[in-house]
């Protein structure tokens, strides 16, 4: 075990020593500054929010809704625009609850988006954390250490989940931190009116926030564990790379392009959104939580066996 742990310590050493890695964190930072100055840029031009700092708040709501409608009534295509809000504004008047002005929780909760960009990332670092050894001709430098290979496999597989784990944490600390400099913070677990299944509700933020980042660290892992079986099938990063990030690209086209067949949903990308069950309407009928579960738990075995056999069976003397 101890080899083992020695083994992790040496990846994570050489993922993060690398300039390449520091650059997707600079980026992902810069992503989430430019969204907050967006965000501030919104907050400062919202009625609702102002409203939501002001003694009178139902009036304000109020005088919100009205200003809306005559603006329906004399231009049929901000319907879709104002109906949904003055829907929003009628809950609050209706429950007697007062809007939460915006603040860093719910931009955490906003940029759980930024989880795809973190696959994306993943997917680099895992696509090429074995091909590289192969390409940099370190691979026999590794081998002939008294480790098994399954050791050494499972040490790069382990950092490359670290690293999507890292990631996460990073972005939705970072999210908070320069959401509480730029929108302040409401309390420990402020609550706020969302739209839901049943219409609208009020709900916990953190709760949402755990809700949103959990279902897209799904996806996060298989994604990762899809590319790493890529990098051990194959010994171009490159290569590797580009089929893990077109598959990931191309999935709900995929869906799309045999939606006609009942196997359809046995595909991977058909079970790794699960945003389709926290919506109520999964993609395709006799779909459930339990099925996209054991669905992705079959194709996670699958591609870790893959990757095993093709890793610890590969013949790397004549390379």
């Amino acid at each position: 075990m101890r080899n083992f742990f020695q083994l992790l310590i040496n990846e994570q050493i050489k993922l993060y020593i690398r300039k390449s890695t520091w650059i997707m964190y600079i980026l992902i930072a810069a992503l989430i500054l430019g969204l907050a100055l967006l965000a501030n840029f919104g907050v400062e031009n919202s009625g609702t929010y102002q409203a939501s700092q002001d003694d009178n708040w139902r009036q304000a709501l109020q005088d919100e809704n009205a200003e809306m409608q005559k603006e329906m009534e004399q231009d049929e295509m901000m319907q879709g625009i104002h109906t949904s809000q003055i829907e929003k504004n009628n809950y609050y008047l209706e429950n007697d609850i007062q809007p939460a002005p915006y603040d860093a929780w719910q931009f955490v909760m906003e940029n759980k988006f930024l989880l795809s960009f973190v696959s994306l990332l993943t997917i680099i670092v895992a696509a090429g954390i074995v091909a590289n050894e192969f390409k940099w001709g370190t691979i026999k430098l590794l081998l002939i250490r008294p480790i098994t290979r399954t050791k050494i496999l499972a040490s790069k597989y382990v950092s490359v989940l670290l690293f999507a784990l890292f990631t996460l944490l990073f972005v939705l600390i970072l999210s908070w931190i320069i959401g509480a400099l730029f929108f302040g913070v409401n309390g420990i677990n402020p609550h706020i009116v969302l739209n839901q299944n049943e219409g609208y509700a009020y709900v916990s933020v953190i709760e949402q926030i755990i809700e949103g980042y959990g279902i897209k660290l799904v996806t996060l892992v298989m994604m990762a564990t899809f590319a790493f079986m890529i990098s051990a099938i194959f010994r171009q990063s490159s290569l590797a790379i580009g089929i893990a990030i077109f598959l990931m690209l191309s999935g709900n086209a995929i869906i799309g392009f045999f939606s006609d067949y009942d196997w359809a949903k046995y595909i991977l990308f058909a079970n790794t959104n699960m945003d389709q069950y926290m919506n109520g309407s999964p993609m395709f009928e006799g779909m459930s939580l339990g099925f996209s579960i054991t669905v992705l738990a079959v194709y996670y075995v699958i591609f870790l066996v893959v990757t095993w056999v093709f890793f610890t069976k590969r013949d790397v003397a004549g390379h």
